[in-house]
Protein backbone atom coordinates (compact mmCIF):
# COMPACT_ATOMS: atom_id res chain seq x y z
CA UNK A 1 0.00 0.00 0.00
CA UNK A 2 1.54 3.52 -1.06
CA UNK A 3 2.49 5.74 1.94
CA UNK A 4 0.34 8.56 2.43
CA UNK A 5 1.57 11.80 0.56
CA UNK A 6 1.22 16.20 1.15
CA UNK A 7 -0.30 17.08 -1.52
CA UNK A 8 -0.22 20.82 -2.56
CA UNK A 9 -3.11 22.58 -5.09
CA UNK A 10 -1.83 26.15 -6.12
CA UNK A 11 -5.53 27.51 -7.46
CA UNK A 12 -4.31 30.79 -7.71
CA UNK A 13 -1.46 33.24 -6.86
CA UNK A 14 1.14 31.69 -8.91
CA UNK A 15 2.48 32.78 -12.40
CA UNK A 16 0.41 35.74 -11.78
CA UNK A 17 0.39 38.53 -9.05
CA UNK A 18 -3.04 38.02 -7.39
CA UNK A 19 -5.96 35.44 -6.11
CA UNK A 20 -3.82 33.70 -3.91
CA UNK A 21 -5.35 30.67 -2.79
CA UNK A 22 -3.33 27.22 -1.85
CA UNK A 23 -4.82 23.86 -1.17
CA UNK A 24 -3.56 21.79 1.54
CA UNK A 25 -4.34 18.06 1.43
CA UNK A 26 -3.64 14.92 3.31
CA UNK A 27 -5.30 11.51 3.35
CA UNK A 28 -8.89 13.34 4.55
CA UNK A 29 -8.35 16.17 5.64
CA UNK A 30 -8.16 19.48 3.22
CA UNK A 31 -7.23 23.11 4.12
CA UNK A 32 -7.04 26.36 2.32
CA UNK A 33 -4.46 29.48 2.98
CA UNK A 34 -6.26 32.24 1.43
CA UNK A 35 -8.81 32.98 -0.54
CA UNK A 36 -8.36 36.50 -2.73
CA UNK A 37 -8.85 38.12 -5.47
CA UNK A 38 -7.49 40.49 -8.01
CA UNK A 39 -7.79 43.10 -10.06
CA UNK A 40 -8.64 43.06 -13.85
CA UNK A 41 -5.40 43.77 -15.92
CA UNK A 42 -6.04 46.30 -19.27
CA UNK A 43 -7.45 44.11 -21.73
CA UNK A 44 -10.33 42.47 -19.55
CA UNK A 45 -11.54 45.97 -17.64
CA UNK A 46 -15.50 44.30 -18.44
CA UNK A 47 -15.10 42.44 -15.52
CA UNK A 48 -14.30 43.73 -11.97
CA UNK A 49 -12.75 41.09 -9.81
CA UNK A 50 -11.16 37.62 -10.70
CA UNK A 51 -11.27 35.59 -8.27
CA UNK A 52 -9.93 31.40 -8.71
CA UNK A 53 -11.76 28.82 -9.90
CA UNK A 54 -12.27 26.17 -6.72
CA UNK A 55 -14.07 23.31 -8.41
CA UNK A 56 -11.79 20.77 -6.84
CA UNK A 57 -12.70 21.93 -3.44
CA UNK A 58 -16.32 22.27 -4.22
CA UNK A 59 -16.25 18.76 -4.97
CA UNK A 60 -14.92 18.13 -1.46
CA UNK A 61 -16.25 20.36 0.40
CA UNK A 62 -16.97 17.48 3.06
CA UNK A 63 -13.11 17.20 3.66
CA UNK A 64 -12.16 20.91 3.85
CA UNK A 65 -11.45 21.76 7.33
CA UNK A 66 -10.95 25.51 7.19
CA UNK A 67 -9.67 28.22 5.94
CA UNK A 68 -6.42 29.72 7.14
CA UNK A 69 -6.00 33.67 6.36
CA UNK A 70 -2.38 34.83 6.34
CA UNK A 71 -3.20 38.66 6.37
CA UNK A 72 -5.88 41.10 5.27
CA UNK A 73 -4.83 42.24 1.72
CA UNK A 74 -7.81 42.43 -0.69
CA UNK A 75 -4.90 39.41 -2.68
CA UNK A 76 -5.36 37.40 0.18
CA UNK A 77 -9.62 37.64 1.38
CA UNK A 78 -11.18 39.38 -1.28
CA UNK A 79 -12.26 35.94 -3.07
CA UNK A 80 -14.22 35.33 0.25
CA UNK A 81 -17.59 36.80 -0.30
CA UNK A 82 -18.03 34.84 -3.84
CA UNK A 83 -15.84 31.37 -2.64
CA UNK A 84 -17.74 30.92 0.55
CA UNK A 85 -21.43 30.34 -1.42
CA UNK A 86 -19.80 28.17 -3.30
CA UNK A 87 -19.22 25.62 -0.59
CA UNK A 88 -22.37 26.40 1.75
CA UNK A 89 -22.72 22.74 2.18
CA UNK A 90 -20.52 22.75 4.25
CA UNK A 91 -21.54 25.55 6.18
CA UNK A 92 -20.22 27.61 8.42
CA UNK A 93 -16.78 27.43 7.10
CA UNK A 94 -14.14 28.01 9.94
CA UNK A 95 -11.71 30.94 8.96
CA UNK A 96 -8.60 31.18 11.11
CA UNK A 97 -6.23 34.60 11.30
CA UNK A 98 -5.39 37.69 12.82
CA UNK A 99 -8.29 39.74 14.66
CA UNK A 100 -7.49 42.74 11.84
CA UNK A 101 -7.83 40.39 9.11
CA UNK A 102 -10.99 38.49 10.39
CA UNK A 103 -12.62 42.00 10.93
CA UNK A 104 -11.62 42.69 7.51
CA UNK A 105 -13.42 39.18 6.35
CA UNK A 106 -16.30 39.88 8.81
CA UNK A 107 -16.82 43.47 6.98
CA UNK A 108 -16.74 41.86 3.55
CA UNK A 109 -19.16 38.77 3.81
CA UNK A 110 -21.47 41.19 5.83
CA UNK A 111 -21.41 43.80 3.01
CA UNK A 112 -22.32 40.76 0.42
CA UNK A 113 -25.03 39.12 2.70
CA UNK A 114 -22.92 36.17 3.26
CA UNK A 115 -22.10 36.38 7.05
CA UNK A 116 -23.76 33.67 8.25
CA UNK A 117 -21.21 31.13 5.74
CA UNK A 118 -18.42 31.99 8.20
CA UNK A 119 -17.65 30.87 11.61
CA UNK A 120 -14.31 33.43 12.90
CA UNK A 121 -11.28 31.98 15.11
CA UNK A 122 -8.83 35.04 15.94
CA UNK A 123 -5.72 33.09 16.32
CA UNK A 124 -2.08 33.78 18.33
CA UNK A 125 1.05 33.03 17.99
CA UNK A 126 2.71 29.93 19.73
CA UNK A 127 -0.69 28.63 20.03
CA UNK A 128 -2.02 25.33 17.58
CA UNK A 129 -5.23 25.27 15.93
CA UNK A 130 -6.36 21.36 15.36
CA UNK A 131 -7.13 21.00 11.45
CA UNK A 132 -9.07 17.51 11.33
CA UNK A 133 -7.04 14.35 12.22
CA UNK A 134 -3.89 14.94 10.93
CA UNK A 135 -3.39 18.55 10.26
CA UNK A 136 -2.07 21.61 12.73
CA UNK A 137 -1.87 25.32 12.47
CA UNK A 138 0.40 27.49 13.79
CA UNK A 139 0.59 31.42 13.08
CA UNK A 140 4.38 32.84 13.34
CA UNK A 141 4.22 36.71 12.78
CA UNK A 142 6.08 38.16 9.90
CA UNK A 143 6.31 42.18 9.18
CA UNK A 144 4.59 43.15 5.41
CA UNK A 145 2.50 46.18 4.85
CA UNK A 146 -0.05 45.37 6.71
CA UNK A 147 0.00 44.48 10.74
CA UNK A 148 -1.50 41.25 11.99
CA UNK A 149 0.48 39.12 9.31
CA UNK A 150 1.45 35.56 9.46
CA UNK A 151 3.16 32.81 7.74
CA UNK A 152 1.18 29.85 8.36
CA UNK A 153 3.28 26.66 9.69
CA UNK A 154 1.17 23.18 9.00
CA UNK A 155 2.45 20.48 11.03
CA UNK A 156 1.45 17.28 9.47
CA UNK A 157 2.65 13.65 9.77
CA UNK A 158 5.36 14.31 7.36
CA UNK A 159 7.14 17.56 9.03
CA UNK A 160 6.05 21.04 8.92
CA UNK A 161 5.06 22.51 5.68
CA UNK A 162 5.68 26.03 6.16
CA UNK A 163 3.67 28.80 3.58
CA UNK A 164 5.45 32.29 4.40
CA UNK A 165 2.45 34.47 2.62
CA UNK A 166 3.78 38.20 2.12
CA UNK A 167 6.61 39.02 4.44
CA UNK A 168 9.91 40.97 5.14
CA UNK A 169 12.48 40.96 7.66
CA UNK A 170 11.63 44.60 8.87
CA UNK A 171 13.20 45.91 12.02
CA UNK A 172 11.48 48.67 12.78
CA UNK A 173 7.81 48.15 11.75
CA UNK A 174 5.59 51.15 11.97
CA UNK A 175 2.79 48.87 13.52
CA UNK A 176 3.23 45.29 15.00
CA UNK A 177 6.14 43.10 15.75
CA UNK A 178 8.80 41.96 13.72
CA UNK A 179 8.99 38.61 12.30
CA UNK A 180 9.25 35.94 14.53
CA UNK A 181 12.97 34.82 13.82
CA UNK A 182 13.18 32.81 16.62
CA UNK A 183 10.10 30.67 16.15
CA UNK A 184 11.08 30.39 12.71
CA UNK A 185 14.64 29.05 13.54
CA UNK A 186 12.64 26.37 15.78
CA UNK A 187 10.50 25.34 12.80
CA UNK A 188 13.94 24.88 11.09
CA UNK A 189 15.31 22.64 14.04
CA UNK A 190 12.03 20.61 14.56
CA UNK A 191 12.28 19.60 10.75
CA UNK A 192 10.44 21.37 7.82
CA UNK A 193 9.34 19.43 4.66
CA UNK A 194 8.33 21.80 2.72
CA UNK A 195 8.63 25.96 2.15
CA UNK A 196 6.15 27.60 -0.01
CA UNK A 197 7.94 30.95 0.18
CA UNK A 198 6.66 34.38 -1.19
CA UNK A 199 9.00 34.93 -4.23
CA UNK A 200 7.19 38.64 -6.11
CA UNK A 201 10.55 40.67 -5.34
CA UNK A 202 13.16 38.06 -5.72
CA UNK A 203 14.37 40.48 -8.73
CA UNK A 204 15.49 42.91 -6.21
CA UNK A 205 19.11 42.19 -4.39
CA UNK A 206 19.71 42.82 -0.63
CA UNK A 207 17.07 43.52 1.56
CA UNK A 208 13.87 45.98 1.15
CA UNK A 209 13.71 49.15 2.94
CA UNK A 210 11.90 49.37 6.34
CA UNK A 211 8.50 51.13 6.37
CA UNK A 212 10.06 53.66 8.55
CA UNK A 213 11.41 55.10 5.58
CA UNK A 214 8.71 56.15 4.65
CA UNK A 215 7.05 57.80 7.45
CA UNK A 216 10.32 60.83 6.68
CA UNK A 217 9.27 60.98 3.06
CA UNK A 218 5.17 61.31 3.19
CA UNK A 219 6.43 64.12 6.33
CA UNK A 220 8.64 66.25 3.68
CA UNK A 221 6.60 65.56 0.78
CA UNK A 222 3.31 66.53 2.46
CA UNK A 223 5.16 69.32 4.03
CA UNK A 224 6.16 70.42 0.51
CA UNK A 225 2.67 70.54 -0.84
CA UNK A 226 1.27 74.31 -1.59
CA UNK A 227 -2.88 73.54 -2.28
CA UNK A 228 -4.99 70.73 -1.44
CA UNK A 229 -3.30 67.22 -0.73
CA UNK A 230 -4.69 64.03 -1.72
CA UNK A 231 -2.75 60.58 -0.83
CA UNK A 232 -3.90 57.31 -2.78
CA UNK A 233 -3.05 53.93 -1.41
CA UNK A 234 -4.71 50.04 -1.01
CA UNK A 235 -7.47 50.73 1.22
CA UNK A 236 -6.02 47.82 3.38
CA UNK A 237 -2.37 49.16 3.62
CA UNK A 238 -3.12 50.78 7.36
CA UNK A 239 0.19 51.41 7.87
CA UNK A 240 0.40 53.50 4.99
CA UNK A 241 -3.21 55.37 6.27
CA UNK A 242 -1.16 55.87 9.79
CA UNK A 243 1.60 57.46 8.58
CA UNK A 244 0.15 59.78 6.25
CA UNK A 245 -2.23 60.35 8.86
CA UNK A 246 0.55 61.31 11.66
CA UNK A 247 2.45 63.64 8.77
CA UNK A 248 -0.89 65.78 8.04
CA UNK A 249 -1.52 66.47 11.71
CA UNK A 250 2.72 67.73 12.20
CA UNK A 251 2.12 70.17 9.16
CA UNK A 252 -1.50 71.11 10.99
CA UNK A 253 -3.49 69.45 8.07
CA UNK A 254 -6.54 68.03 8.66
CA UNK A 255 -7.23 64.35 7.12
CA UNK A 256 -10.97 63.19 5.20
CA UNK A 257 -11.41 59.68 3.42
CA UNK A 258 -12.82 59.17 0.25
CA UNK A 259 -13.55 56.25 -0.35
CA UNK A 260 -15.89 53.44 1.17
CA UNK A 261 -13.34 50.37 1.37
CA UNK A 262 -10.72 52.81 3.14
CA UNK A 263 -13.26 54.36 5.45
CA UNK A 264 -14.47 50.84 6.51
CA UNK A 265 -10.97 49.48 6.71
CA UNK A 266 -9.61 52.78 8.82
CA UNK A 267 -12.46 52.37 11.46
CA UNK A 268 -11.74 48.38 11.56
CA UNK A 269 -8.15 49.18 12.49
CA UNK A 270 -9.41 52.62 14.76
CA UNK A 271 -11.63 50.01 16.54
CA UNK A 272 -8.92 47.32 17.15
CA UNK A 273 -6.13 49.28 18.16
CA UNK A 274 -4.27 49.74 15.48
CA UNK A 275 -4.53 52.85 14.86
CA UNK A 276 -5.11 55.91 17.31
CA UNK A 277 -5.04 59.18 15.20
CA UNK A 278 -4.14 61.96 16.92
CA UNK A 279 -7.61 63.36 18.49
CA UNK A 280 -10.22 65.80 15.94
CA UNK A 281 -7.64 64.90 12.56
CA UNK A 282 -9.77 63.08 10.76
CA UNK A 283 -13.10 64.69 10.02
CA UNK A 284 -15.90 64.50 7.65
CA UNK A 285 -15.39 65.03 3.81
CA UNK A 286 -18.29 66.97 3.42
CA UNK A 287 -16.38 69.15 6.19
CA UNK A 288 -12.98 69.20 4.84
CA UNK A 289 -13.72 70.50 1.11
CA UNK A 290 -14.60 73.68 2.81
CA UNK A 291 -11.51 74.19 4.83
CA UNK A 292 -8.49 76.41 3.48
CA UNK A 293 -6.60 74.48 0.24
CA UNK A 294 -3.68 73.99 2.41
CA UNK A 295 -5.04 72.76 5.53
CA UNK A 296 -6.39 69.54 4.44
CA UNK A 297 -5.52 66.04 2.90
CA UNK A 298 -7.74 63.57 1.16
CA UNK A 299 -6.81 60.11 1.53
CA UNK A 300 -8.63 57.91 -1.34
CA UNK A 301 -8.66 54.41 -3.02
CA UNK A 302 -7.38 54.42 -6.67
CA UNK A 303 -4.03 53.78 -6.29
CA UNK A 304 -4.08 50.98 -8.96
CA UNK A 305 -6.16 52.70 -11.73
CA UNK A 306 -9.25 50.82 -10.80
CA UNK A 307 -12.19 52.02 -12.26
CA UNK A 308 -14.62 52.74 -9.70
CA UNK A 309 -12.43 54.13 -7.65
CA UNK A 310 -12.19 57.86 -5.77
CA UNK A 311 -9.22 58.81 -7.62
CA UNK A 312 -10.64 58.11 -11.17
CA UNK A 313 -13.75 60.50 -10.41
CA UNK A 314 -11.41 62.99 -8.88
CA UNK A 315 -8.91 62.68 -12.29
CA UNK A 316 -11.83 63.22 -14.55
CA UNK A 317 -13.07 66.18 -12.84
CA UNK A 318 -16.12 64.02 -11.44
CA UNK A 319 -15.62 63.27 -8.18
CA UNK A 320 -18.87 65.21 -6.43
CA UNK A 321 -17.29 66.45 -3.51
CA UNK A 322 -13.10 66.90 -4.26
CA UNK A 323 -12.46 69.67 -7.40
CA UNK A 324 -8.38 69.64 -7.49
CA UNK A 325 -6.81 72.50 -9.43
CA UNK A 326 -3.58 73.54 -10.95
CA UNK A 327 -1.06 73.09 -8.03
CA UNK A 328 -2.70 70.71 -5.58
CA UNK A 329 -0.92 67.76 -4.71
CA UNK A 330 -1.57 63.84 -5.48
CA UNK A 331 0.21 61.23 -4.02
CA UNK A 332 0.90 57.53 -5.01
CA UNK A 333 2.31 55.51 -2.44
CA UNK A 334 1.74 52.01 -4.13
CA UNK A 335 3.60 50.65 -7.10
CA UNK A 336 1.24 49.23 -9.59
CA UNK A 337 0.49 45.94 -9.53
CA UNK A 338 1.72 43.83 -13.27
CA UNK A 339 -1.38 44.40 -15.59
CA UNK A 340 -1.87 47.43 -14.03
CA UNK A 341 0.95 49.50 -15.33
CA UNK A 342 -0.30 51.09 -17.74
CA UNK A 343 -3.76 52.38 -16.33
CA UNK A 344 -2.16 53.71 -13.88
CA UNK A 345 -0.14 55.56 -15.74
CA UNK A 346 -2.73 56.99 -17.65
CA UNK A 347 -4.24 58.21 -14.50
CA UNK A 348 -1.19 59.82 -13.69
CA UNK A 349 -1.14 61.36 -16.92
CA UNK A 350 -4.44 63.18 -16.58
CA UNK A 351 -3.51 64.52 -13.28
CA UNK A 352 -0.81 66.26 -14.66
CA UNK A 353 -3.35 67.43 -17.62
CA UNK A 354 -5.31 69.05 -14.92
CA UNK A 355 -1.85 70.83 -13.42
CA UNK A 356 -1.89 68.69 -10.67
CA UNK A 357 1.44 68.10 -9.58
CA UNK A 358 1.94 64.17 -9.28
CA UNK A 359 4.36 62.40 -6.52
CA UNK A 360 4.92 58.86 -7.35
CA UNK A 361 7.65 56.34 -6.96
CA UNK A 362 9.44 56.73 -10.33
CA UNK A 363 10.75 60.13 -9.01
CA UNK A 364 10.27 59.96 -5.29
CA UNK A 365 11.52 56.33 -4.70
CA UNK A 366 10.76 55.92 -0.79
CA UNK A 367 7.22 57.87 -1.21
CA UNK A 368 6.28 53.66 -0.99
CA UNK A 369 8.45 50.48 -0.29
CA UNK A 370 7.60 47.16 -0.82
CA UNK A 371 5.78 44.69 1.63
CA UNK A 372 7.52 41.41 -0.08
CA UNK A 373 11.38 40.21 0.75
CA UNK A 374 14.16 41.00 -1.57
CA UNK A 375 16.68 38.20 -2.58
CA UNK A 376 19.06 38.37 0.76
CA UNK A 377 15.74 38.07 2.95
CA UNK A 378 14.52 34.91 1.00
CA UNK A 379 18.20 33.41 1.72
CA UNK A 380 18.29 34.28 5.42
CA UNK A 381 14.14 32.53 5.57
CA UNK A 382 15.81 29.14 3.79
CA UNK A 383 18.59 29.26 6.28
CA UNK A 384 16.32 29.56 9.29
CA UNK A 385 13.81 26.89 7.92
CA UNK A 386 16.23 24.54 6.12
CA UNK A 387 13.33 22.81 4.30
CA UNK A 388 13.71 19.59 2.27
CA UNK A 389 11.42 20.98 -1.21
CA UNK A 390 11.06 24.54 -1.38
CA UNK A 391 7.92 26.08 -3.73
CA UNK A 392 8.31 29.62 -4.78
CA UNK A 393 4.86 31.24 -4.60
CA UNK A 394 3.73 35.00 -5.17
CA UNK A 395 4.91 35.74 -8.17
CA UNK A 396 4.82 35.83 -12.22
CA UNK A 397 6.71 32.94 -13.98
CA UNK A 398 9.86 34.93 -14.13
CA UNK A 399 10.12 35.26 -10.45
CA UNK A 400 9.63 31.52 -9.78
CA UNK A 401 12.37 30.71 -12.18
CA UNK A 402 14.77 33.48 -10.59
CA UNK A 403 13.56 31.78 -7.02
CA UNK A 404 14.69 28.43 -8.56
CA UNK A 405 18.49 30.05 -9.31
CA UNK A 406 18.20 31.57 -5.46
CA UNK A 407 17.96 28.16 -4.38
CA UNK A 408 20.22 26.24 -6.32
CA UNK A 409 22.99 28.74 -5.32
CA UNK A 410 22.25 28.24 -1.95
CA UNK A 411 22.95 24.36 -2.34
CA UNK A 412 19.82 22.55 -2.83
CA UNK A 413 19.24 20.54 -6.34
CA UNK A 414 16.97 20.04 -9.16
CA UNK A 415 14.60 17.54 -7.46
CA UNK A 416 14.28 19.97 -4.42
CA UNK A 417 12.73 22.82 -6.22
CA UNK A 418 9.13 22.53 -7.48
CA UNK A 419 7.65 25.64 -9.93
CA UNK A 420 4.46 25.60 -9.39
CA UNK A 421 1.45 26.01 -11.81
CA UNK A 422 -2.07 26.62 -11.39
CA UNK A 423 -4.36 23.46 -10.94
CA UNK A 424 -0.81 21.21 -10.74
CA UNK A 425 -0.86 19.00 -7.98
CA UNK A 426 2.45 18.61 -6.54
CA UNK A 427 2.66 15.55 -3.83
CA UNK A 428 5.47 15.21 -1.39
CA UNK A 429 6.72 12.38 0.91
CA UNK A 430 9.55 12.37 3.52
CA UNK A 431 12.11 12.14 0.70
CA UNK A 432 10.70 12.63 -2.62
CA UNK A 433 8.69 15.82 -4.41
CA UNK A 434 6.56 15.19 -7.92
CA UNK A 435 4.21 16.54 -9.86
CA UNK A 436 1.12 14.75 -10.18
CA UNK A 437 -2.32 15.35 -12.11
CA UNK A 438 -4.05 18.48 -12.94
CA UNK A 439 -7.06 19.73 -11.43
CA UNK A 440 -9.87 21.92 -12.75
CA UNK A 441 -8.62 25.18 -11.87
CA UNK A 442 -8.21 29.19 -14.02
CA UNK A 443 -9.88 32.37 -13.42
CA UNK A 444 -13.61 33.15 -12.52
CA UNK A 445 -14.99 36.92 -13.71
CA UNK A 446 -16.86 38.96 -11.21
CA UNK A 447 -19.44 40.54 -12.76
CA UNK A 448 -21.07 43.15 -9.43
CA UNK A 449 -24.08 44.77 -10.82
CA UNK A 450 -25.55 47.52 -7.85
CA UNK A 451 -25.63 46.21 -4.43
CA UNK A 452 -25.29 42.75 -3.54
CA UNK A 453 -25.82 41.63 -7.05
CA UNK A 454 -23.56 39.43 -8.41
CA UNK A 455 -22.56 37.54 -11.25
CA UNK A 456 -19.90 34.56 -11.62
CA UNK A 457 -18.46 34.27 -15.35
CA UNK A 458 -16.46 31.34 -16.51
CA UNK A 459 -13.95 32.83 -19.03
CA UNK A 460 -14.72 30.05 -21.38
CA UNK A 461 -18.91 30.41 -21.20
CA UNK A 462 -18.44 34.14 -22.02
CA UNK A 463 -18.58 33.27 -25.63
CA UNK A 464 -21.87 31.46 -25.02
CA UNK A 465 -23.64 33.68 -22.64
CA UNK A 466 -23.34 36.48 -24.67
CA UNK A 467 -21.54 39.60 -24.37
CA UNK A 468 -21.97 43.84 -25.33
CA UNK A 469 -19.15 45.66 -26.50
CA UNK A 470 -19.48 49.07 -26.44
CA UNK A 471 -16.35 50.87 -28.71
CA UNK A 472 -15.17 54.20 -28.64
CA UNK A 473 -11.90 56.50 -29.50
CA UNK A 474 -10.18 58.60 -27.42
CA UNK A 475 -8.16 61.67 -27.98
CA UNK A 476 -4.51 60.24 -26.41
CA UNK A 477 -4.01 64.27 -25.83
CA UNK A 478 -6.78 65.84 -24.58
CA UNK A 479 -8.77 62.67 -23.85
CA UNK A 480 -12.14 63.82 -25.46
CA UNK A 481 -14.25 61.30 -26.97
CA UNK A 482 -13.71 61.74 -30.67
CA UNK A 483 -15.87 58.59 -31.74
CA UNK A 484 -18.37 56.30 -30.74
CA UNK A 485 -19.50 55.20 -29.17
CA UNK A 486 -20.85 52.06 -30.81
CA UNK A 487 -22.73 49.36 -29.24
CA UNK A 488 -22.75 46.03 -30.62
CA UNK A 489 -24.09 42.48 -29.17
CA UNK A 490 -22.37 39.07 -29.74
CA UNK A 491 -24.27 36.11 -28.53
CA UNK A 492 -27.37 37.30 -27.42
CA UNK A 493 -29.60 36.12 -30.44
CA UNK A 494 -33.09 36.23 -29.46
CA UNK A 495 -32.68 38.02 -26.29
CA UNK A 496 -32.17 41.98 -26.87
CA UNK A 497 -33.03 43.90 -30.14
CA UNK A 498 -31.70 46.31 -32.25
CA UNK A 499 -34.14 49.29 -30.97
CA UNK A 500 -32.46 48.59 -27.34
CA UNK A 501 -28.99 48.33 -28.62
CA UNK A 502 -29.81 51.88 -29.95
CA UNK A 503 -31.43 53.11 -26.92
CA UNK A 504 -28.28 51.62 -24.83
CA UNK A 505 -25.65 53.39 -27.04
CA UNK A 506 -27.75 57.12 -27.08
CA UNK A 507 -28.00 56.93 -23.58
CA UNK A 508 -24.29 56.18 -23.38
CA UNK A 509 -23.50 59.18 -25.80
CA UNK A 510 -25.66 61.43 -24.04
CA UNK A 511 -23.86 60.83 -20.84
CA UNK A 512 -20.33 61.43 -22.00
CA UNK A 513 -21.45 64.48 -24.13
CA UNK A 514 -22.31 65.51 -20.62
CA UNK A 515 -19.47 65.09 -19.13
CA UNK A 516 -16.39 65.67 -21.78
CA UNK A 517 -15.18 68.61 -20.06
CA UNK A 518 -11.70 68.31 -19.26
CA UNK A 519 -11.52 64.71 -20.89
CA UNK A 520 -11.89 61.01 -18.93
CA UNK A 521 -9.67 58.76 -17.27
CA UNK A 522 -9.33 55.80 -18.63
CA UNK A 523 -10.69 53.65 -15.39
CA UNK A 524 -13.44 56.51 -15.23
CA UNK A 525 -14.63 56.00 -18.97
CA UNK A 526 -14.51 51.98 -18.68
CA UNK A 527 -16.52 52.00 -15.19
CA UNK A 528 -19.19 54.71 -16.31
CA UNK A 529 -19.63 52.86 -19.82
CA UNK A 530 -19.88 49.80 -18.24
CA UNK A 531 -22.35 51.27 -15.41
CA UNK A 532 -24.68 52.83 -18.14
CA UNK A 533 -24.75 50.42 -20.35
CA UNK A 534 -26.16 47.88 -17.88
CA UNK A 535 -28.51 49.86 -16.35
CA UNK A 536 -30.53 50.64 -19.59
CA UNK A 537 -30.18 47.44 -21.23
CA UNK A 538 -31.62 45.88 -18.09
CA UNK A 539 -34.29 48.17 -18.16
CA UNK A 540 -34.89 47.50 -21.67
CA UNK A 541 -34.10 43.60 -22.13
CA UNK A 542 -33.94 42.46 -18.74
CA UNK A 543 -30.79 40.69 -18.90
CA UNK A 544 -27.93 41.32 -17.44
CA UNK A 545 -24.62 40.40 -20.13
CA UNK A 546 -21.05 40.99 -19.55
CA UNK A 547 -20.39 44.68 -20.74
CA UNK A 548 -16.72 45.02 -22.52
CA UNK A 549 -15.48 48.75 -23.13
CA UNK A 550 -13.21 48.97 -25.99
CA UNK A 551 -11.81 51.72 -25.31
CA UNK A 552 -8.82 53.24 -28.09
CA UNK A 553 -6.59 55.90 -28.52
CA UNK A 554 -5.49 58.19 -30.97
Amino acid sequence: MARPRLRVIPLGGVGEVGKNLTVYEYRGDLVMIDAGAKFPEEEMRGVDLIVPDITYVKERADRLRGILITHGHEDHIGGLPYLLPQLKSRAPIPLYGSALAMAYAEAKLDEAGVLDLAEFHIVEPGQQYPLGRHLTAEFVPVTHSIPGSFAVALRTPLGWAVHTGDFKFDPTPPLGPPTDEARLRELGNEGVLLLLSDAVRVERPGHTPSEAVVSETLYRVIGEAKGRAVLTTFASNITRIDQAIRAAYRHGRKVAISGRSMEQSTRIAQDLGYMQPPPDTIIPLDVAVKLPRDKVLFLTTGSQGEASAALARIASGEHPAIKLQRGDTVIFSATPVPGNEETVSQTIDQLFRRGVHVVYSAIEPTIHVSGHASRDELRFMLRLLRPRFVVPIHGEYRHLALYRDLALEMGYNDAQILLPEIGNVMSFGRDSGRREQTVESGAVLVDIIGNRNVILRQRDEIAASGVIIATMIVDRDTRQLIAGPDVSAQGLDGQIDAKVLKRAEDELRRFLEKRQKGGFSYGYLVSRTKNVLSRQIYRDAKIRPMILPVISEL
